[in-house]
């Protein structure tokens, strides 16, 4: 369990891949493998077999790729954050560990958003790591990362807030990392990481509004919206701010190159059926896809992006089932999850989210939540 807390606190550190919590998460699965505790029953079986199948056709891709080293290394990532994603919607089977896993996330997102942001507005020795620029990006490799990362603590947070169960924490206190967390969303300058939020808290807003008692839950939550913007509102004019958080709101010139990129994805998929191979996408692009959907059409054909594209769409219906039901995470809120998950969705169509460790984790964290509901065994 400390290495599992270790390697969640871990996640907020992905600057070279493999990242510090992939090293500490391969030795606990691992572990547990050599020591039957890998209880793969505790997982939606669909899941399993839409994880198996996307993996198998990675595996497939990979042997037309024209970069095999390329595909080695991203397939292997892949092939990690899916048995990664499997084996920690298992281990979550308690209230304890639930508990002990939201700490940990909770502790690195606050932490790596409060030194980011200190490293914007009062450069200590070592702060260039912490920064892109004028964009607050944490010891993440890109902004757009950093900012998406913290989204989903926001959001627990704010439904713990609302609605506590697991954090014992005063309300000054919530407040305070709830502020820390919104202002290092805004100061990665990150519009997918914006809209991100945007979407979360609306989703949140309305499914609280919705449960018995959601007038009070709504308006306690907009009330913590305001306390958490007006600390925005002071950081943005203390640090002279407004002027570039308004031109990062608007179009910028890079965005028809992106739109053309996601295009030249849509291209490949129709002269290669079973996809280019696990990483190619950059060798036959000058960008990035800029789009999960995109990147798995172009690399593992039409099969591979809908089978992709049919386990988000899963997932985000267990997560709406298990709000429907009022079936909680071990405590983790299930209104947040499913906030977060629907932010993610949405960012994944302007962001390769693919090898994002937080996206698996949330996904876990839901799987999880439906076994529990259905009663899968161990649970």
């Amino acid at each position: 369990d400390a290495a599992v807390a270790l390697g969640v606190l871990l996640l907020a550190v992905v600057r070279i891949e493999p990242a510090p919590s992939d090293l500490v998460f391969a030795v606990v699965i691992a572990v547990a493998f050599v020591t039957g505790r890998l209880f793969l029953e505790r997982v939606p079986l669909s899941v399993s077999v839409l994880v198996a199948g996307f993996l198998a056709l990675n595996l497939l891709a990979a042997t037309v790729a024209t970069d095999g080293a390329r595909a080695v290394s991203y397939f292997a990532i892949t092939l990690y954050l899916g048995v990664f994603a499997l084996w920690f919607s298992a281990y979550v089977c308690s209230v304890r560990r639930a508990r002990l896993i939201l700490l940990a996330y909770l502790a690195g997102a606050a932490l790596s958003a409060a030194v980011a942001c200190l490293a914007l507005v009062a450069p200590f020795p070592g702060a260039s790591a912490f920064v892109d620029g004028p964009r607050a990006q944490g010891l993440f490799k890109d902004p757009n990362v950093f900012g998406p990362f913290l989204v989903p603590a926001v959001l627990i947070l704010m439904e713990e807030t609302v609605a506590p169960r697991l954090l014992r924490f005063r309300l000054s206190t919530k407040l305070l990392l709830l502020s820390l967390l919104t202002v290092g969303v805004v100061f990665s300058f990150s519009r997918a990481a914006w809209l991100n939020l945007a979407v979360g808290m609306l989703v949140l807003l309305v499914v609280l509004a919705l449960r018995r008692g959601g007038g009070r839950r709504a308006m306690t939550m907009l009330v913590v919206s305001l306390v958490a913007g007006a600390a925005l509102f002071g950081v943005v004019a203390a640090t002279s701010s407004a002027s570039f958080l308004t031109e990062r709101a608007g179009l910028q010139d890079y965005d028809v190159q992106r739109f053309g990129t996601q295009a030249t994805g849509v291209e490949i998929a129709a002269t290669h059926p079973l996809g280019i191979g696990p990483g190619q996408f950059e060798a036959v692009s000058e960008l990035s896809a800029h789009s999960t959907y995109v990147r798995a059409l172009a690399e593992e054909g039409v099969v591979g992006a809908l089978l992709i594209f049919t386990l988000m769409l899963l997932t985000l219906g267990f997560a709406a089932r298990n709000v429907a039901v009022g079936v909680d995470t071990y405590g983790i809120g299930s209104a947040a999850l499913l906030a977060a998950w629907c932010g993610l969705l949405v960012n994944s169509s302007f962001v390769d989210t693919l090898h994002w460790r937080h996206l698996w984790l949330v996904a876990a964290l839901i799987w999880a939540g439906t076994a529990l509901r259905a009663g899968y065994p161990g649970r």
